[in-house]
């Protein structure tokens, strides 16, 4: 997994967890959703390049 692509998904991750506390602390369930929405792409991505990257070597 290149640095670029890891750093990218992390931020993602990280954004999302963001946003998620930011609903609750608002109540805003549609910024709670987005958050959690986020974190699960995020972390997809990151199991997606850690499979290539186990094939690849």
């Amino acid at each position: 997994m290149s640095f670029a692509k890891k750093f990218r998904d992390m931020k993602q991750v990280l954004h999302g967890r963001i946003k998620q506390n930011l609903g609750r602390a608002t109540g805003n369930k549609r910024l709670r959703t987005e958050g959690k929405a986020d974190q699960v792409a995020g972390n997809l991505k990151q199991s997606g390049e850690k499979a290539k990257d186990a094939f690849k070597h």
